[in-house]
């Protein structure tokens, strides 16, 4: 199953079905209004959505409008929770070890995360809007999953039946702010501005054999400026998976209904394959030849992140966002 949520008056938006293949919707009100009514009751909503999702793939629903993605907020225009992870933990030893510093040991065993900004998300063609390009904009193409109520202390095993729904992410960050903020000792707040989700979230069944219950065997593909930037496989290289994320999330507190976990930047130790933001590159090139080359976001500069299937059919529609400013 596939939804959205159609831009409207409301801060929240109308949630719709989507069809399979991204042309057409169908609003629901009749069942819930926004995405976070249907995850406050999913139990009880998911099957009935799942019919309408049925009938409209079918051609049943004579009355579905077109579905167009740059009209789409995203999938949960706000949210209660947003925790990013940094499961990829080799993108993380890379980047450490480009300015000379040695990674603890426990990052490979105990997940980093941070807790994000989660009042205004933008929606996934929305411009990136930026007051200084000083501040070093860059992307970061990543995985996310929606949860439903989750228990406090929950280990990884049952909180992977958590999981409602998958969506891809643009995890904005501004690479120079980051320094002085960490240096605080108190984590990121201004170099994170809003982050873009992917113009649907779909249930975990529409990954078919790509989703082992825990990861997304899928390479994301992101380009930049049309010109292809990376397509790192989300399902390698990734240290910690999603029901581990979710369980560290939920150590110390109850996680509510609505909640997304993203799994930070994808990133393979086979780097053929690319990146997916660009201070990974330029961490790359620093090793390389001792200097970076690739430059962070200009006014205009355009990202696109999108995920297939293996029929080459787009899973979660693209998310295509260009550096506008403030």
């Amino acid at each position: 199953m596939k939804l959205a949520t159609l831009k409207n008056q409301s801060r929240d938006g109308q949630l719709v079905v989507v069809s399979r293949d991204l042309t057409r919707a169908i609003p629901v009100p009749d069942i819930a209004k926004t995405l976070q009514e249907a995850l406050d009751h999913w139990a009880d909503c998911q099957p009935k959505l799942q019919d309408y999702y049925e009938k409209l793939n079918a051609g049943k629903m004579s009355h579905a409008l077109n579905f167009h993605e740059q009209s789409i907020a995203s999938p949960l225009p706000r949210s209660y929770q947003w925790a990013d992870g940094s499961a990829y933990v080799n993108h993380v030893e890379l980047i450490r070890k480009a300015r000379g510093a040695e990674m603890p040991a426990n990052f490979w065993t105990d997940p980093l995360m941070y807790q994000g900004g989660s009042d205004s998300f933008l929606g996934p063609w929305d411009n990136i809007p930026v007051a200084d390009l000083e501040w070093g904009v860059d992307f970061e193409s990543e995985v996310a999953v929606i949860t439903n109520d989750v228990a406090m202390g929950i280990n990884a095993r049952d909180a992977a039946h958590s999981i409602c729904l998958l969506m891809l992410v643009n995890d904005v960050s501004l690479r120079n702010l980051i320094p002085n903020e960490l240096n605080k000792g108190f984590g990121f707040f201004q170099s994170k501005p809003s982050s873009a989700f992917s113009p649907v979230a779909v249930t975990p069944d529409e990954l078919g054999e790509a989703w082992d219950g825990k990861k997304i065997h899928l390479p994301l593909v992101t380009h930049l400026n049309k010109q292809l930037f990376g397509s790192p496989n989300a399902g390698v290289d990734m240290t910690f998976d999603f029901p581990t994320l979710i369980a560290h999330a939920a150590k110390t507190r109850p996680l509510c209904a609505g909640t997304i976990i993203g799994s930070g930047t994808v990133s393979n130790t086979d780097r053929s394959k690319g990146s997916s933001c660009i201070a990974e590159k330029r961490m790359l090139e620093i090793l390389n030849s001792g200097k970076p080359q690739t430059p962070f976001m200009q006014w205009g500069d355009q990202v696109r992140i999108e995920m297939f299937d293996m029929n080459n059919n787009s899973i979660f529609g693209a998310i295509k966002q260009t550096v506008k400013e403030a």
